[in-house]
């Protein structure tokens, strides 16, 4: 997917976000999330909207000193889907230049990152919406597959914020999460210091494998689905991939 296609999709799953909740009780508790509720949920997204677009705006060149923003949070919370969609509305004033160098957390050091990163922290918490409402989510693939790789390939980097990655280590040690529905495969590798995909992994044996679709592969990633779940098949070493689940959390 091109950065063009990332800031199209962040409007199209926050339209599905505000959607889903636009009538819904905002006390309504999300399992997703345990503790939050579904106020909590939106304004956390509208948030990360918001605080990105800044970040965009400004072209940042280093990890910045502050996260005050304006959030402009309506005082009545059955105002917060209405915000939340002026939020992506906003956001979308600073999708330009995608190419343009500047700080970001993860691997990709360009405005490019903060699109994408926005657009799977909408979509996460879009499906966390519909579950909580007892909705039955669907993920388009290709844009699975997208979050798929932006996810293990940004991991490494978050140790900062997900302090458990610091524990993925491992003795040259291989998991292989593999898409049932599509192209799609990636290898991660554990090393004594440290982990990450590896690009030339096509042909390894790994020492334990995930299979699923792309979008199941999403959510197990972000905790949202079990690996124990009858729609993913596991193999291999069971015990590194309990290793890898307890110290993956985003």
């Amino acid at each position: 997917m091109t950065p063009h296609d990332h800031g199209t999709a962040v409007a199209a799953e926050t339209a599905r976000f505000v959607a889903a909740v636009q009538h819904a009780d905002p006390t309504l508790p999300v399992p997703g999330c345990p503790g939050w509720t579904v106020a909590d949920l939106v304004r956390h997204a509208g948030s990360v909207q918001r605080w990105f677009a800044v970040l965009l705006r400004q072209r940042i060149q280093e990890p910045p000193r502050s996260r005050d923003v304006d959030l402009r949070l309506p005082e009545r919370t059955e105002d917060y889907p209405a915000w939340l969609a002026e939020s992506a509305e906003e956001a979308a004033t600073a999708f330009t230049d995608l190419d343009a160098p500047m700080w970001a957390w993860g691997a990709d050091q360009h405005a490019r990152f903060w699109v994408r990163r926005m657009l799977f922290e909408t979509l996460v918490h879009r499906v966390d919406a519909e579950v909580a409402l007892g909705l039955a989510p669907t993920v388009d693939p290709v844009l699975a597959a997208d979050g798929v790789a932006e996810f293990l390939t940004n991991l490494p980097f978050a140790t900062l914020f997900a302090p458990g990655t610091a524990e993925l280590r491992g003795d040259d040690r291989t998991i292989r999460f593999a898409r049932t529905d599509g192209e799609g495969d990636w290898l991660v590798r554990l090393r004594p210091d440290g982990f990450a995909l590896d690009p030339d992994g096509a042909d390894t044996t790994a020492d334990a494998t995930l299979r699923a679709t792309a979008a199941d592969l999403l959510l197990v990633l972000y905790g949202r689905l079990d690996r124990t779940a009858p729609a993913v098949a596991t193999s291999g070493d069971q015990a590194l991939l309990d290793h890898w689940f307890a110290h993956s959390a985003f």
